[in-house]
C-alpha cells in the first residue's frame, strides 16, 4: 500500500465501517453509538480482517473530543440548570457520589488497587449526554419538566466531568511532588485560563466572528469557528496544561453568548458528528474480546451497577428529592449508563498509568451493553411505573410532590402537526391560531422550543428527522402534516418516516430544488411547494396583469405551471394552449377562455339550449376548434369536447359560467333569449 494514502484509508475504512454499523444499529433500533462502537471492533486489532492504525485515529478522535465539548459548552445554559436547581445540584452530587463508591468498593473485591477502582468509580457516575439525549428526544420527553430536570442533571455532570479531567493529572501524574501542591497549581493555572476566556475571549470571539460574518462568506465563517475551537483547546493544554476538553468547552460558552451563537451551532454541527464518530470507533479498537469474554463475570457485574444500581439509587434519591415519582423514574432510567465522558475520564487514567488497557475494557464493555439497554428501560418506563405504583407505601413516598402531568398530546385530535416553526412554519400556524385549528409544533432549536412552551403553545423537541418523535406527534389523529424545514433530507426522511406512521395522513412538504420535489412526492407527500418557484410565479401573474391579461385566464396559466410540477419551460400543451389563448384575448377584447373538459354536461348541446348568458350572464362571444377561432357562433352551433369557449362578463359571470362549462352534471335548459346569437352587452 502506498504509504501516502495511509491516512485516508484509515479515514475510509473507519467511516465506511461506522456507516454499516450505525446503519444496522438504527435498523435494530438501537442508538447509532453502539453500531459506532462495534464498528472499531470490526477494525481493531484483536479481530481478523483489515487492522486501523489506532495511533491515526486517535488523533483524529481528539479532534471528536475538541467538537464534543465545544457543542456542549455552545449550548451550555446555567440558566437551565439554575431552573431545576432544588432537584439536580444535590441529586448530581450525591448520585456522583454513590456511584463512584460503588463502583470502588466493586473493584475492591476484584483485588485492583484503590486509585484504579477510583478512576473506574468516577468514570461509571457519568452519563453519557449523547444517549441520554437521544432517549429523552426518542420518548417526546425533552422539553417536558422530567426532561428539564434530567438535562439540568447532565449539565451539573459535565461540569464536575470538566473538574475531574482538570484534578486527575494533578493529583495521580508520576511527578513525584506534593500531589495537593500539584492540584493547587493545577487550580490556579485552571482559573487563570477561565479568567482570560470570562473577560478577554467573551468580547474577543463574539467580535471577530461577527465581523467575519459580514464579509458574507461562508467558508471563511466555517474556518473561523474551526480554528477557534481546536486553536483554544490546543492553546488551553500547551500554555496553562489544562485538558483539550476544557479549552473546547469554554470558547463554546463564550462564542454561546454571542449572537452568531446559532449560526456557529449549524456550522459546527457536521464536524462534530463525523469527527464524533471518529472517536467512538477508535473507542472499539480498544476493546478485546477475547480478554472480556475470559472476564465475562466482571463485565456482566460491572453493567448491572450502571444499569440497575445506578437506577435504583437514584430513585432513592426521590425520597430526598423535592421531585415527582415521574421525574426520578425518567432521571434514573436516562441516567443508567455511561458514554463518551466516561471513555475520555478512562482514557485519561490509562494516559497515567492508573489502568491497564484490560481495565478500560471493562469501562468499554459494560458501557456497550448499557447503551443497548437503554432505550429498552426507556420503553418499559410506563410498566416500571405500574408495578411501583401497586406498592402503595413506597409510591406514596416517591409521588409527594404531586400528580403526573398528561403527555403533550393528550386529548389532542384533528391537528396539524408543523415540523419548524421558521418564517413559512410561523405564518401557518398563525393562520391555524385564527382559525382556531389545533395544532402541535415540533421545532429542534432548544432555545425556540422553549420559548413556544413559555408562551402556551404545544411544542416537541427534538430532531423530526434523526429520532423516535414523530411517535409522539399523534400523527394517526392528526388532520394534517405540514413539513416546512429547508434541508431537503431532513424533509425526505420526515415525510417517509410520517407516511409509515399514518399511511393515510395528507402531508404538505416544502422543497428546496425540482429534483427534491420528486422525491417528496415519491415519499408521500401529497402537495409539495418550492418557495423560490411559488414566487416566481407570483412575479409572473403580476407582471402578466400590469400587462393587462384578464385575472382568470392568467390563474389558468399559473395553475398549469403547477400541475405540470413547477415546469416552467412552455412545453405541454396545456401550457401552451393557455398562453395562445392569452395572445388572442388582448387582441381588441378582454376574453376570458374555458375549456371543455370531456365529461362537460354541455357536450351535444347547442348554444341556443344551453343559452349560458340567461344562466349566468356571461356572453359566449367566440370559440376555437382544432386551431379554429370561430367568432360570434350561431345559436345552432354545438359544443363539443376540446372547444375553448371565449367569454366575457364581468368576475362573478365568467366564474359562474365557467362552472357550468367544467360541470358533468345533467344539463337543464334555460329559456331562450330572442335573438339566435348572445348579445354583446
Amino acid at each position: 500500500m502506498n504509504h501516502d494514502l495511509a491516512l485516508l484509508t484509515n479515514i475510509t475504512v473507519a467511516l465506511v465501517a461506522a456507516f454499516a454499523g450505525g446503519y444496522l444499529a438504527r435498523k435494530l433500533g438501537l442508538p447509532s453509538l453502539v453500531g459506532y462502537l462495534l464498528a472499531g471492533l470490526a477494525i481493531g486489532p484483536f479481530t481478523p480482517g483489515f487492522i486501523g492504525d489506532i495511533h491515526n485515529i486517535s488523533q483524529l478522535a481528539e479532534m471528536g473530543v475538541i467538537f464534543m465539548m465545544f457543542g456542549v459548552g455552545l449550548h451550555f445554559s446555567l440558566k437551565d440548570l439554575w431552573n431545576v436547581r432544588r432537584i439536580a445540584i444535590p441529586g448530581a452530587l450525591l448520585q456522583m457520589l454513590i456511584a463512584t463508591g460503588l463502583g470502588l468498593a466493586l473493584t475492591q473485591l476484584w483485588g485492583w488497587s484503590v486509585v484504579a477502582g477510583l478512576v473506574l468509580g468516577l468514570a461509571i457516575s457519568i452519563a453519557s449526554t449523547v444517549v441520554l439525549l437521544r432517549g429523552l428526544v426518542d420518548q417526546g420527553l425533552l422539553n417536558t419538566v422530567h426532561g428539564q430536570v434530567a438535562v439540568g442533571w447532565l449539565v451539573l455532570e459535565d461540569l464536575a466531568t470538566i473538574a475531574i479531567l482538570v484534578l486527575l493529572p494533578a493529583l495521580l501524574g508520576n511527578s513525584g511532588g506534593n500531589p495537593w501542591a500539584g492540584a493547587g497549581l493545577a487550580i490556579f493555572k485552571t482559573g487563570l485560563f477561565i479568567g482570560l476566556m470570562l473577560l478577554v475571549g467573551a468580547k474577543l470571539m463574539p467580535w471577530l466572528l461577527t465581523r467575519i460574518a459580514h464579509t458574507r462568506s461562508r467558508e471563511l465563517f466555517i474556518l473561523a469557528v474551526v480554528a477557534l475551537a481546536l486553536g483554544t483547546a490546543l492553546g488551553a493544554a500547551e500554555l496553562f496544561d489544562v485538558s483539550l476538553a476544557l479549552g473546547a468547552f469554554l470558547a463554546g460558552v463564550v462564542i454561546g453568548e454571542s449572537d452568531v451563537s446559532h449560526q456557529v451551532g449549524a456550522e459546527v454541527i457536521p464536524f462534530r458528528d463525523i469527527f464524533a464518530v471518529l472517536f467512538f470507533v477508535s473507542v472499539g479498537m480498544l476493546v478485546n474480546p477475547a480478554a472480556l469474554w475470559a472476564s465475562a463475570g466482571q463485565v456482566l457485574a460491572l453493567t448491572a451497577l450502571i444499569v440497575v444500581g445506578k437506577a435504583i439509587f437514584t430513585l432513592v434519591l426521590g425520597l430526598v428529592l423535592p421531585a415527582t415519582a415521574r421525574t426520578m423514574l425518567v432521571v434514573a432510567v436516562g441516567l443508567s449508563q455511561i458514554g463518551e465522558f466516561s471513555f475520555i475520564v478512562g482514557q485519561a487514567g490509562v494516559s497515567l498509568g492508573v489502568l491497564s488497557q484490560e481495565q478500560y475494557g471493562l469501562i468499554l464493555a459494560s458501557a456497550l451493553l448499557a447503551i443497548v439497554l437503554n432505550p429498552f428501560l426507556f420503553k418499559a418506563l410506563p410498566r416500571i411505573e405500574v408495578a411501583l405504583q401497586r406498592q402503595p407505601w413506597l409510591w406514596r413516598w416517591l409521588d409527594r410532590s404531586g400528580p403526573l402531568p398528561l403527555p403533550l398530546t393528550h386529548g389532542l385530535t384533528k391537528h396539524v402537526v408543523v415540523v419548524g416553526y421558521g418564517r413559512v412554519g410561523t405564518h401557518i400556524v398563525q393562520v391555524l391560531e385564527q382559525l382556531r385549528v389545533p395544532y402541535l409544533v415540533v421545532e429542534q432549536d432548544a432555545a425556540r422550543a422553549a420559548e413556544f412552551k413559555k408562551a402556551g403553545m404545544p411544542t416537541l423537541f427534538g430532531d423530526a428527522s434523526n429520532s423516535e418523535l414523530l411517535t409522539h406527534a399523534g400523527l394517526a389523529q392528526a388532520r394534517a402534516l405540514v413539513v416546512t424545514v429547508p434541508e431537503e433530507a431532513a424533509a425526505e426522511l420526515i415525510v417517509t418516516a410520517a407516511r409509515d406512521l399514518a399511511p393515510a395522513l395528507p402531508i404538505v412538504a416544502r422543497a428546496a430544488t425540482i429534483d427534491g420535489m420528486q422525491r417528496l412526492s415519491e415519499h408521500g407527500a401529497k402537495e409539495v411547494i418550492q418557495p423560490e418557484l411559488e414566487g416566481g410565479l407570483e412575479i409572473v401573474r403580476h407582471t402578466l396583469l400590469t400587462l393587462g391579461y384578464p385575472l382568470l385566464q392568467v390563474q389558468q396559466y399559473t395553475d398549469a405551471v403547477r400541475h405540470d410540477a413547477y415546469n416552467t419551460s412552455v412545453t405541454t400543451p396545456a401550457e401552451q394552449q393557455t398562453l395562445e389563448l392569452l395572445v388572442a384575448a388582448v387582441r381588441g377584447m378582454d376574453i376570458t377562455w374555458q375549456t371543455i373538459p370531456a365529461d362537460s354536461s354541455l357536450i351535444g348541446h347547442t348554444l341556443a339550449e344551453t343559452n349560458l348568458r340567461a344562466h349566468t350572464g356571461a356572453s359566449v362571444i367566440a370559440l376555437v376548434r382544432a386551431g379554429q377561432v370561430l367568432a360570434n357562433p350561431k345559436s345552432s352551433t354545438t359544443f363539443m369536447g376540446g372547444d375553448s369557449v371565449g367569454l366575457i362578463g364581468n368576475t362573478a359571470q365568467i366564474s359562474s359560467a365557467m362552472q357550468l362549462i367544467t360541470s358533468a352534471q345533467a344539463f337543464v335548459g334555460a329559456p331562450q333569449l330572442a335573438n339566435d346569437a348572445p348579445a354583446l352587452a
